[in-house]
């Protein structure tokens, strides 16, 4: 996901104030919910997520080499905050570089967990994530990344035994990091298989990509995926057709072996926001973004709604409401647009991330920002719901933004639609 990087901040006073007075009614629900009593008593209604990002140890754990009660108590806190704030789903990264945070067979173990990659961190996250969301009345989505397999271009660097080391030529160096190449068919199979093993073990309750597919593009270098192209690309009109074919696959593929494998498990995916501008594609948003998924990430976003492959969509409109250049009114307003009479859900994501930012324009140093766009959803009745980024700027919110959410919009705590 495309985010800038900011530091933890102390929660103002006026604010945990605010959610302390404000979630008391979250804390009888959850404690009814862990005594199996109060489950049934939750209305169904709106999503109201967050993510959980594991790469680099964004949200959790904390650190590297925590042991494994420590990490278990941290993940146990995220989960009581988001039932505190009336949330109910919680959007945890389980494969965040080609590996996993449970004891997969294709997979090595994830290094957040103990600083090394492959090493058993002695526990198993996924089972107790799903296990501990379900018995606070929470939602588990499990976020995977199809492609990325490293945040650096040294594969040896990489566990012994990772798949990226035995089938070097599936990985390509681009930007500083390491990826599967997408073109190959072989490829998309194995992501697909290590992705689907999750599924068929876990009751997660959705599959959840980002916005990651080809990767955003690196001024001056070119994505090198030149002797796949020669031997697959034969019959498109161009390399960019052939590359949104291969994505277009994984997503078709993806959403049908799911079906097969688990009934009741959602397919979602949280791409960037703008789709095309309206200057680029009459059927485009009326924007002026600087990337557009569709010619830059190779990613028919669109397309994979009309066809109904996905069951939700969760855009990043990681913007503010009145930008020039992408308008958090009008990026909402055209993705209700697009997902009308498909049956695919639309889900938000909203940046909570960039409220108090002092590098961000004034509209986000106002608390009532993020509330406004809430506000706004409701004259869409295609949106769904919500999912804010990320965990840890839910349990600073320095400003008090997230808090103004819960106080304007979340007052009672309902179920996550299905």
């Amino acid at each position: 996901m495309r985010r800038t990087g900011m530091t933890r901040r102390s929660l103002v006073a006026g604010a945990a104030g605010l959610v302390a007075a404000m979630t008391t009614g979250g804390d009888a629900v959850a404690s009814a919910v862990r005594r199996g009593g109060g489950d049934d008593r939750l209305v169904r209604g709106e999503l109201r997520g967050v993510w959980v990002a594991t790469v680099a140890n964004l949200d959790w754990p904390s650190k590297k080499g925590l042991t494994a009660a420590a990490q278990e108590a941290e993940l146990i806190a995220h989960l009581d905050r988001a039932v505190r704030l009336r949330l109910n789903a919680v959007v945890l990264q389980v494969r965040p570089t080609a590996d996993a945070l449970w004891p997969s067979p294709y997979e090595p173990w994830a290094d957040c967990l103990t600083g090394v990659q492959g090493q058993d961190p002695g526990w198993d996250p996924l089972a107790t994530a799903v296990r501990e969301a379900h018995d606070r009345g929470l939602e588990l989505h499990a976020w995977f990344n199809p492609y990325r397999v490293a945040n650096h271009t040294d594969p040896a660097r990489l566990s012994a035994s990772h798949p990226a080391r035995r089938n070097p030529d599936w990985v390509l160096p681009y930007g500083g990091k390491l990826y599967y190449d997408p073109g190959l068919p072989e490829v998309r199979r194995f992501v697909q298989d290590a992705m689907l093993d999750a599924v068929r073990r876990y009751e997660i309750d959705a599959v959840h990509w980002d916005d990651y597919f080809y990767p955003y593009p690196v001024a001056g270098e070119a994505f090198k995926d030149d002797a796949a192209y020669e031997r697959y690309g034969g019959g498109f009109p161009d390399r960019a057709a052939w590359r949104r074919d291969n994505v277009d696959r994984l997503v078709r593929e993806m959403g049908e072996r799911i079906r097969e494998t688990r009934q009741g498990v959602r397919f979602g995916i949280s791409p960037f926001a703008v789709w095309r501008n309206k200057a680029t594609d009459p059927l485009g948003s009326d924007t002026r973004a600087g990337v557009e998924t569709y010619d830059d990430l190779h990613a028919d976003t669109r397309k994979w709604v009309r066809e109904g492959w996905i069951d939700y969509i969760c855009p990043q409109i990681y913007w503010h409401i009145g930008l020039a250049t992408a308008d958090y009114a009008k990026v909402l307003a055209w993705w209700a647009a697009t997902v009308r009479g498909t049956g695919v859900g639309l889900y938000v994501g909203e940046a909570l991330y960039k409220a108090g930012d002092p590098a961000q324009p004034a509209p986000w140093q106002d608390p009532a920002e993020l509330s406004r766009h809430l506000t706004l959803a409701r004259d869409h009745d295609e949106v769904g719901g919500h999912i804010f980024f990320s965990a840890k700027h839910v349990a600073a919110d320095r400003i008090g933004a997230m808090a103004r959410v819960v106080a304007d919009h979340y007052q009672d705590r309902v179920r996550a639609p299905r």
